[in-house]
């Protein structure tokens, strides 16, 4: 999609510090990070948010979720924990149009988170 930020990363037309790309979904170190640990990870196919996701995008979904723990792995924070965050909408507090995870670790987190 045409002015995406997250699609422009995605195709390799802006930099990012990519982790982990299958294909399908891309990991990169946030540029701004809230924790030790903070990486987002988009999919490939444009959706502005969780709010649009269908049945039949079950297997993107779960493939996020997967390249997430795979990062929790990696980066040594499966077992100490960490958050999984997804904003819808601009109250939700999302600023880019296009579904993606946050995932924080590295230091306790604390609830509510804001």
């Amino acid at each position: 999609m045409n002015g995406c930020l997250f699609c422009d990363i995605v195709a390799r037309k802006l930099p990012a510090e990519v982790i982990k790309d299958d294909g399908v979904v891309v990991a990169i170190r946030d540029v701004n990070p809230q924790a030790p640990t903070h990486v987002l990870l988009m999919p490939y196919e444009h959706i502005t948010s969780a709010a649009e996701l269908t049945p039949a995008q079950d297997a993107l979904w779960a493939r996020l979720l997967h390249i997430a723990q795979e990062v929790a792995i990696d980066d040594g924070i499966v077992t100490s924990g960490y958050r999984l965050v997804t904003n819808v909408g601009r109250d939700g507090g999302q600023t880019v149009a296009h579904l993606h995870l946050h995932l924080l670790g590295g230091r306790r987190m604390r609830w509510p988170p804001g």
